[in-house]
Order: C-alpha cells, then sequence, then structure tokens
C-alpha cells in the first residue's frame, strides 16, 4: 500500500511562485511514474504534470508549459511541482498519483490508470 502526502500549497498573487511536494511510503518509490493533477470546484480533475520511473521523462498540459517544472528525488521518496509565474486559472486542489504503468512520448495520463492518490493540496491564486 503505498501512501502519498502532498504540502506545499497555499495563497499566492498572480505571477509568483510555489512549490509543491509529494512524500511516498510504501511500495518501491523508484518503480512508479507519478504525476500532478488539478481539480477546481464542478471540474474534472485534469493532467498537470507526468515524470516517469527514470525521471528520464516528462509531460505537460500545454498551459502549464514553460511554467511548472516536474521533478523526483527517488532517494527522498519524493515528487515535486516547481509552479512559477501562477495564474488565477491555475487555482485548483492539486494531487499527486503514482502507477507502476509507464506512458507512451505524448500520451496524456488519465487519472483513471493511477492507483494511489494524495489528499490533496489547495493552491489559490488571486489576480
Amino acid at each position: 500500500q503505498v501512501q502519498l502526502v502532498e504540502s506545499g500549497g497555499g495563497l499566492v498573487q498572480a505571477g509568483g511562485s510555489l512549490r509543491l511536494s509529494c512524500a511516498a511510503s510504501g511500495g518501491t518509490f523508484s518503480r512508479y511514474s507519478m504525476a500532478w493533477f488539478r481539480q477546481a470546484p464542478g471540474k474534472e480533475r485534469e493532467f498537470v504534470a507526468h515524470i516517469s520511473a527514470s525521471a528520464s521523462y516528462t509531460n505537460y498540459r500545454n498551459s502549464v508549459k514553460g511554467r511548472f517544472t516536474i521533478s523526483r528525488d527517488n532517494a527522498k521518496n519524493t515528487v515535486y511541482l516547481q509552479m512559477n509565474n501562477l495564474k488565477s486559472e491555475d487555482t485548483a486542489t492539486y494531487y499527486c498519483g503514482s502507477t507502476e504503468r509507464a506512458f507512451r512520448i505524448g500520451q496524456v495520463p488519465d487519472p483513471s490508470t493511477f492507483d494511489y492518490w494524495g489528499q490533496g493540496t489547495q493552491v489559490t491564486v488571486s489576480s
């Protein structure tokens, strides 16, 4: 059983930055593809960023490319999401997910393919 705990959310002004962390326990972290998703009130959970198990491949939704960076530290069992130049439309609850599934280059991960989720961390961007 894998447990994921997100942290780092908060209230920030537009143009500001936040760094989210997701600490994993249980399982073998280095075997898991990891991803960040987000969900705004009344909307479906949407893909934000993905990183492969070996960190050799990353993928982002178009609207965050050039602003967000996903990374991982397998020695610390942690995945990060550095978010710069935040916009009001980035406001949402951010969740990290893990799966042993690998994704093809360019494939957009679907939330249903992830086995474990954290409890979420709220990001609010004021304009």
